[in-house]
């Protein structure tokens, strides 16, 4: 199931107009990223016309979050700044209808079933202006 169809029916969170609740693990999962690195590998994916799927931007905690093909090893993102989520992990994610400046919202949420290369991700991280700014980066930055 793609990411847009998950949104149509994924239950609300509580009283909070907007946004859903998604499982992750069911058809995609997710790589976090620091939004920094997140958006600097986003370029370079747009830059090299790289298909892209959904990235969600989490403004209050400054994450991007790509969604990959499940059955990506979980160990194949040890030696970056990031998380891989799947199963047993849920996502908060405002809905199709909104989008806050404050929140944050979808970079990219594409119509079909399209989901960011996880190999492709990885070079875009590993990039050398992305890892310029991990370098620079605080060595407790949020994951």
């Amino acid at each position: 199931m793609s990411v847009r169809d998950a949104l149509r029916r994924a239950p609300m969170i509580g009283d909070i107009p907007g946004l859903r609740l998604l499982q992750v693990g069911d058809g995609w999962d997710l790589v976090r990223t620091p939004a920094e690195i997140g958006f600097l590998a986003l370029a370079h994916l747009r830059a090299t016309d790289t298909r892209v799927g959904p990235v969600l931007y989490d403004g209050p905690n400054e994450r991007l979050y790509y969604a990959i093909q499940t059955g990506t090893p979980d160990n194949g993102w040890d030696d970056l700044p990031v998380r891989h989520l799947s199963s047993n992990s849920w996502l908060v994610a405002p809905g199709l209808e909104l989008m806050d400046d404050w929140f944050g919202g979808w970079c990219e949420l594409p119509d079909d079933d399209t989901l960011t290369d996880p190999d492709a991700l990885r070079a875009a991280l590993q990039h050398s202006y992305v890892t310029a700014v991990c370098q620079k980066a605080p060595s407790d930055a949020r994951l």
